[in-house]
């Protein structure tokens, strides 16, 4: 009896101890199993972290790159708009350049110039004497006044008024000075005995060659251009006037050349000293000299140049070239990486299936 309850109870124990290590290895088991999982659910997060950094640096490196091909677009866009404006540019100052030459002024020296003509309007006066002299030294005549030493060549012309065809008019020419390193000058002096206008003068007019007039076989119409040519200047009485010239040579589009006279003059009031009963006619004084020997010649100039002008467009389409070239193997520069890329996608792609 009581064999049979230990046996009992042994048994009974045996089962319990086997229970609890069949449990033991359950738990074990089960463990196991959860660390598997563990494991499997760490290697997968490993791999999709992985995974998701390779492809945001793939999409950081493709929005750098499609930034630096848009950057090359834009400059490439710059380049070609400055080059544009520079031609625009170009050929427009070009264009302003021919309608607006510039005025060039040049002097030329000479020794000896070709003796004017000084066409004297005498009216009523009468010439008293005349005489070239040298070195700015002037001798008066002894009797102011009286009829003195006419040592000029001079000649008479009558013609038709060429502003009044109805005007008849009586020039008297007379050669001007012509060495200029002497200091050559005329010395002419007049009186005017009786006169109805207000005030006394005497017009004359510089012509630029006392030899073309000589030489010319139709005289009067050789004035008539001289003076639609050039200006009338005047001198008055009571005074000496020293007039100093200087000559233009200006040459005209078509290539013919004017001539004008440049003079400056000056004053100096006459100090009667005759007897009042010889003071009945007016006097009239006047120098003419040279002013320096230099000729000023005045030409327009077309400062464009056409030479220039397709050198710097030959350098602006040089450039454009050169920048749609650059254009050019930017777009295929681009292409390439795009293709690249999706190559890259589908081989990861492939990887990670």
């Amino acid at each position: 009896m009581a064999s049979a309850i230990i046996r009992r109870e042994i048994a009974g124990s045996y089962r319990e101890f086997a229970d609890d290590g069949t449990e033991e290895r359950t738990c074990n088991s089960e463990f196991e199993d959860e660390t598997d999982a563990d494991q499997e659910d760490i290697n997968g997060t490993v791999i999709r972290d992985d995974s998701s950094t390779s492809l945001s640096s793939i999409f950081g490196k493709a929005c750098l790159k499609n930034t630096f091909a848009v950057i090359l677009i834009f400059i490439y866009l710059l380049l070609m708009s400055v080059a544009v404006f520079l031609a625009y540019q170009t050929i427009t100052d070009f264009r302003e350049k021919l309608k607006h030459p510039v005025m060039s002024v040049s002097f030329q020296e000479v020794v000896q110039y070709d003796a004017p003509g000084i066409a004297l309007y005498l009216g009523k006066a009468e010439l008293l004497s005349c005489k070239h002299h040298y070195h700015d030294h002037v001798q008066f005549t002894v009797n102011l006044g009286q009829q003195g030493e006419i040592d000029c060549t001079k000649d008479h012309v009558s013609y038709t008024d060429p502003y009044r065809n109805q005007t008849l008019k009586s020039a008297l020419i007379i050669r001007g000075p012509q060495d200029v390193r002497k200091k050559e000058l005329v010395f002419l002096q007049f009186h005017l005995n009786e006169t109805e206008e207000d005030f006394s003068a005497i017009s004359y007019l510089l012509f630029s060659s006392f030899k073309e007039f000589q030489e010319s076989s139709d005289k009067a119409q050789f004035m008539q251009d001289c003076e639609r040519s050039y200006s009338i200047w005047t001198f008055s009485g009571g005074f000496r006037t020293w007039v100093k010239m200087s000559l233009v040579r200006t040459t005209e589009k078509d290539g013919s050349e004017s001539v004008e006279f440049r003079q400056e003059s000056t004053l100096v009031r006459y100090n009667e000293h005759r007897p009042d009963s010889e003071q009945t006619d007016q006097l009239f004084f006047v120098v003419f000299e040279w002013k320096d020997p230099f000729i000023q010649e005045v030409r327009d100039i077309i400062t464009a140049n056409q030479w220039n002008t397709i050198a710097i467009l030959c350098g602006v389409f040089l450039a454009l070239f050169k920048a749609a070239e650059f254009a050019k193997m930017s777009v295929k520069w681009m292409i390439k990486i795009k293709k690249r890329q999706q190559k890259r996608k589908t081989q990861e792609l492939n990887q990670m299936s």
